[in-house]
């Protein structure tokens, strides 16, 4: 026995259930595992995110994503440096 297949359309529909009610509610509701609608929401998410950011991402998550962006900018300038100090270093060591 394959695993069940279900339609865009009916896992859309599961997820705006959600909404209304609890993940473990819609799961009984509709005969399905809550794994299964968690898988869903997560892969959702992920298609969200993939869409332009002011189409689909709140504040909160913009905001966590600059401050993301900074540390790892912030570490990557810190890196650069390194390098172009040990680059030197080594250019005036075989001189």
């Amino acid at each position: 026995m394959g695993r069940q297949r279900y339609s865009a359309e009916f896992k859309e529909s599961a997820l705006k259930r959600i909404g209304e009610s609890t993940t473990t509610a819609v799961a009984r509701e509709l005969g399905l595992s809550e794994a299964t609608l968690t898988n869903w929401k997560a892969q959702a998410r992920k298609k969200s995110k993939a869409v332009e950011p002011s189409e689909s991402a709140t504040v909160s998550e913009l905001e966590n994503e600059v401050r993301e962006l900074r540390v790892e900018n912030r570490r990557l300038q810190m890196e650069r440096d390194i390098l172009k100090k040990a680059t030197a270093f080594f250019a005036n060591e075989n001189k």
